[in-house]
């Protein structure tokens, strides 16, 4: 199969690794173009996948939440999930910038 994103070459199998959020859930079959490196999961492996993510605590952890107030500042309440994921305290020092006009990051420093 002829790769969909560059059109100059065919996919092949091979293993890869798979990260998410920093943590290597393992290598997994997929099928990779050698020129542009666009990477392919079939449906099984892509439940595999999410499997080991569940298994490891890091399947889901996007929250809704909303901005309140402090003061005349305005803050974001930051979901227990991710508190514990990231083990956040209360005083601790983060950078936050804007990335585009509707994200923001938040780094730990």
């Amino acid at each position: 199969m002829e790769c969909y994103n560059c059109g100059k070459e065919e996919f092949v199998k091979k293993k890869v690794e798979y990260m998410q959020l920093g943590i290597s859930l393992g290598r997994f079959d997929a099928l990779v173009c050698p020129a542009c490196g666009e990477t392919l999961f079939e449906g099984s492996v892509s439940k595999q996948i999410e499997r080991k993510a569940k298994d490891a605590g890091i399947w889901g952890l996007a929250r809704k939440t909303h901005i309140g107030t402090s003061g005349s500042s305005l803050d974001v309440k930051v979901p227990k999930t991710i508190v514990d994921f990231l083990s956040l305290k209360k005083g601790q020092e983060v950078i936050i910038e804007p990335t585009s006009k509707n994200k923001i990051e938040i780094r730990i420093v």
